[in-house]
């Protein structure tokens, strides 16, 4: 399958885009940092921001919460380096509220 050729228009499109949905992800997860939002209430968000971001940064982004213990809970959990939160089925969501019920 040839990739669509895009005009320069749709590239600073797609740019912006890009762009507007890592600054989403950078401020909720500087809000997860700051403890004004709670890992429940960012799991149970079905958009794609949050659905996007990789586990990994997910975790780090909690209080307390650093690369080891990030890596320790993910090979334990068996959730894979690169898994994004919209790949996590419902009893890996429940593991990881176990696994940091100071988070909830």
């Amino acid at each position: 399958m040839a990739l669509p050729t895009l005009t320069n228009d749709d590239r600073d499109a797609a740019r912006h885009k890009a762009i507007l949905a890592r600054q989403a992800r950078s401020a909720l997860r500087a809000s997860l940092k700051a403890g004004t939002l709670a890992l429940p209430q960012v799991l149970s968000r079905a958009d794609t921001i949050i659905g996007r971001m990789l586990v990994r940064q997910l975790w780090t982004a909690l209080p307390g919460i650093g690369q080891v213990r990030a890596t320790r809970s993910m090979t334990a959990l068996g959730i894979p380096e690169g898994r994004r939160v919209q790949g996590l089925g419902p009893a890996q969501r429940a593991k990881l509220l176990e696994e940091f019920p100071s988070a909830a």
